[in-house]
């Protein structure tokens, strides 16, 4: 993965929150503000503290917005436990103790001006593509984009994604856009890629990763749950492909994306 962006200093800063509210049922975006952001590249995490003395681990959010002329940087996440709870609670002014940005974001170093590129996100996977669709945008990217969701309530950034990309929503059952999941449409796709960038579930990036395989520039971001975030505990180990057992990459660390090909999904 030396190909990869460099990485960015790890840092540890209270960001203020600037605002925060539901998007979808369960879905919440943030705007964090802080010195921190100037750091910040596409496809890389933040990691949270919980309000909460009691909960011990951090919260990994991917960003899924950078401004840098603002100093704001945004991130969407779902409520899934009593942590992403109570971080929904925080309001406007409130500071949340994060670290990061951490791990290696998406490489767009390998597409230039009119070449064309694929996005691929499932349900809370896609927050860190819009802020991939932005910087691919400013560099004159053509850019398609396919979000799978599982119904029409949970679709998310499909409107602010289309600012820069040509987009379809795939929905499981229907209720929006084509009935299936994404690679229904992938499968029919006849353009040729530059590059391919994917997040989304297990089932979604196996998809990926088997289609794209041999595939020169594609990439997945695997949304592990990690503990220390900062690679000291190997809770969120991956094996890689075509080596010993005892070859593996932490998540938080050496990821959270990886080439097509490379780790055992």
């Amino acid at each position: 993965m030396s190909h990869n962006q460099p990485k960015s200093t790890l840092l540890k800063e209270n960001l203020r929150i600037i605002n925060q509210i539901e998007i979808a049922p369960g879905i919440l975006k943030m705007i964090l503000s802080g010195d921190m952001v100037q750091e910040m590249q596409v496809g890389q995490f933040l990691h949270l503290r919980v309000p909460d003395p009691s909960k011990i681990l951090r919260r990994p959010i991917s960003i899924a917005d950078i401004d840098k002329e603002k100093g704001q940087a945004t991130i969407i996440y779902r409520i899934e436990g009593q942590g992403t709870e109570l971080l929904s609670q925080l309001k406007t002014g409130d500071q949340v103790d994060t670290m990061g940005p951490q791990g290696n974001g998406f490489d767009i170093s390998v597409v230039d001006k009119g070449q064309k590129v694929l996005l691929i996100g499932g349900g809370i996977g896609v927050p860190p593509l819009y802020a991939t669709a932005k910087a691919l945008a400013q560099k004159g990217v053509d850019i398609r984009a396919v979000l799978g969701f599982a119904n029409k309530d949970s679709v998310i950034l499909e409107d602010e994604i289309a600012q820069y990309a040509q987009v379809t929503v795939t929905t499981d059952d229907g209720s929006y856009g084509v009935k299936g999941y994404v690679s229904s449409v992938i499968d029919k796709l006849a353009d040729d890629y530059t590059a391919i960038y994917a997040c989304g579930a297990p089932g979604m990036l196996k998809y990926v990763d088997t289609k794209f395989e041999d595939h020169p520039h594609a990439y997945l971001s695997m949304e592990s749950r990690m503990a220390c975030g900062m690679g000291a505990c190997y809770a969120c180990v991956v094996h890689l492909k075509n080596q010993s057992e005892t070859a593996n990459k932490r998540v938080c660390e050496d990821g959270p994306v990886f080439e097509t090909g490379s780790v055992i999904l």
